[in-house]
């Protein structure tokens, strides 16, 4: 069995989106998937099943979602080589070693923008912070704390042209470690 992480877009912010975490998982083990888990309640679920196209599961995923609670969000879904590659290719290293997690986010993309699109990003946009993309990621620095940024999650979706959720390092590698413990079941 081969374990995922299903990345719900903007889910359980205030009052905007309410998908309760336990009706989440009921709805993707009836959906058919194994091991579900869910991670705090932004919106990051694992599981395990056999074979499966990532946009179809997203689709399915997001369908069970809008049938369940009435919320339609954009689902994006990534496997355990997913998380290592983005924590391997992490420009940001000297940053996590001083011990500076909570200013470091990874923005997970639909698809790898055009590179015109990436050329667009604006560096003086938001001064201090940086983002990198890299294939369907942005890794994302913010010095200042990403409340501050103007490198939002809308910025980057306008920008870049596609879907973008994000999450802050240590969820990254929280969400990576669940799914390399289903994968070593």
């Amino acid at each position: 069995m081969s374990a995922h992480l299903a990345l719900l877009r903007a889910v359980n912010l205030g009052s905007h989106g309410k998908v309760p975490m336990a009706d989440l998982r009921a709805w993707l083990t009836d959906l058919g998937y194994g091991d579900v888990a869910t991670h705090l309640q932004s919106g990051n679920a694992v599981f395990t099943a056999e074979g499966l196209d990532e946009d179809a599961v997203a689709a399915a995923v997001g369908d069970a979602i809008e049938a369940g609670c009435g919320v339609r969000t954009p689902v994006l879904v990534r496997g355990l080589a997913d998380l290592e590659a983005v924590v391997a290719e992490t420009p940001f290293g000297s940053e996590l070693a001083a011990g500076d997690p909570k200013f470091v986010h990874v923005a997970f993309l639909s698809a790898a923008p055009d590179a015109e699109r990436v050329a667009a990003l604006d560096p003086a946009r938001s001064p201090g912070d940086r983002a990198v993309v890299v294939g369907r990621h942005v890794h994302l620095h913010y010095p200042n704390g990403s409340g501050r940024s103007k490198l939002t999650n809308d910025y980057l979706e306008r920008t870049l042209g596609v879907t973008s959720t994000a999450r802050n390092w240590n969820t990254v590698l929280a969400v990576r470690d669940l799914l390399a413990e289903r994968e070593a079941r």
